[in-house]
């Protein structure tokens, strides 16, 4: 005889598969379509589930997008955190940090938040929700860098440093989103590790 804990076992990994396909699939429906056309009917269908289904999960198109910036960023966070974990014990690259921070500003998850971030200038209910949780990230990614880079943000200039970086990198994101600038960018990115090393020298 089946119970019904046995019962809700298998539903609840069902429930989490179709969230995570939800949140996957708003993430894509952003970068690809933008704000205005990437509808929760829309985002359903890319998903592959009801557009039921996905109000029961997000019963807002404003949870949907925002519960999808967080999880994704909360991927690339464990990401970088991951990095992070390879680093003990050993002088950190800053030349490859700079790489993995300027990859933060590239690709799908950068054009969603993107998507989200005009639509909240114009939106206030969107607003409120994005952000809170874009300071979030930010201060989470922040201190990730801090430690890829091995330096201490009580010194003067080094908190400052440290954003001017994730600045850096959101700027040339931007540049890249209407045609390719691989090229310059590594340009960029090994001069600006080599003025990282020079200027957070001291403090490590």
């Amino acid at each position: 005889m089946t119970t019904t804990a046995e019962r809700r076992g298998p539903q609840q990994d069902r429930s989490r598969a179709t969230r995570a396909r939800l949140l996957e699939a708003a993430i894509t429906c952003l970068a690809e379509l933008g704000w205005t056309a990437s509808t929760v009917a829309v985002v359903a269908e890319r998903a592959g589930v009801s557009r039921g289904a996905a109000q029961h999960h997000f019963p807002t198109r404003e949870a949907l997008f925002t519960a999808a910036l967080e999880h994704v960023s909360e991927v690339r966070a464990e990401e970088l955190r991951h990095e992070l974990g390879r680093l003990p014990g050993r002088e950190p690259d800053t030349a490859a940090v700079v790489e993995l921070v300027f990859g933060l500003f590239s690709g799908t998850l950068f054009r969603a938040a993107l998507a989200l971030w005009v639509a909240a200038a114009a939106e206030p209910q969107l607003r409120e929700q994005i952000v809170p949780l874009e300071a979030r990230i930010g201060r989470e990614i922040h201190r990730i860098v801090v430690e890829l880079l091995g330096v201490d943000e009580q010194v003067p200039g080094v908190r400052e440093t440290v954003q001017a970086t994730l600045d850096l990198a959101r700027g040339l994101g931007l540049a890249n989103l209407l045609t390719d600038d691989g090229r310059r960018r590594e340009r960029i990115a090994a001069q600006w590790a080599r003025i990282l090393d020079t200027t957070l020298a001291p403090e490590r």
